[in-house]
């Protein structure tokens, strides 16, 4: 894959300054291939509206490299990213985990043009849209990880994903630091057995994995 991506406005530096302070390892391959991603989601963006922000730069500050911090928390070897809007955390991630497996899922047509898009463009071999509410999917086989980057209940999340689950497998939601509320309000056949803080330099405010299992499951950090 050759591909050169927008330079002009330091994109790739602060890309790859973010990835070596995170201490994420990137191939060349994985590098030109997060960039086409950026250059997809710019220009789809226009028309579709997949995020509010509108250039490379702030893209790969606010989003991308968020997305890139839980490279290293993946749980078992199929995921899926419920609510991926325009395919964050979950394109990133399948980029930087090619022998995972990595479903899309969101109930936007358009978004899940734009991923089917990418993936084509990207040669991505390790990931699939779903389009379908949360609610009425219902898959052959649980998943290992089931993650969400824009719920912003845990309880909310747990009552739509339930279903979703294998056993031994885990709930992870990106989200900022969790109230006590919040936790007061968590149904008791669930326990969080992880607050991971994350570092993201181009993020400002606190970011954490909260790693959530059912009770009647085994599980781990």
């Amino acid at each position: 894959m050759q591909h050169k991506t927008r330079s002009d406005d330091g994109t790739l530096e602060v890309l790859l300054r973010g990835l070596d302070d995170m201490e994420v390892r990137c191939t060349n391959l994985q590098q030109q291939q997060l960039t086409l991603y950026l250059d997809l989601l710019v220009k789809w963006n226009k028309a579709y509206n997949l995020t509010s922000a509108k250039n490379s730069l702030d893209i790969t500050r606010l989003h991308l490299l968020d997305s890139l911090s839980i490279t290293k928390c993946i749980h078992g070897g199929r995921i899926i990213d419920v609510g991926t809007g325009a395919g964050l955390p979950g394109i990133p991630l399948a980029i930087m985990n090619p022998d995972k497996c990595f479903f899309l899922l969101d109930s936007n047509g358009k978004k899940i043009r734009f991923l089917f898009n990418v993936r084509l463009k990207l040669g991505l071999k390790n990931c699939f849209e779903v389009h379908e509410r949360v609610e009425k999917y219902m898959p052959e086989k649980g998943f290992d990880m089931v993650l969400t980057r824009a719920f912003s209940s845990l309880a909310h999340m747990l009552g739509h994903c339930d279903h979703l689950l294998s056993v031994g497998g885990l709930f992870c939601a990106m989200k900022g630091k969790l109230t006590q509320i919040e936790k007061n309000v968590i149904p008791s056949e669930y326990k969080i057995i992880k607050s991971e803080q994350l570092s993201v330099p181009t993020v400002v405010g606190d970011r954490y994995l909260i790693k959530i299992a059912k009770k009647s499951y085994s599980f781990g950090a």
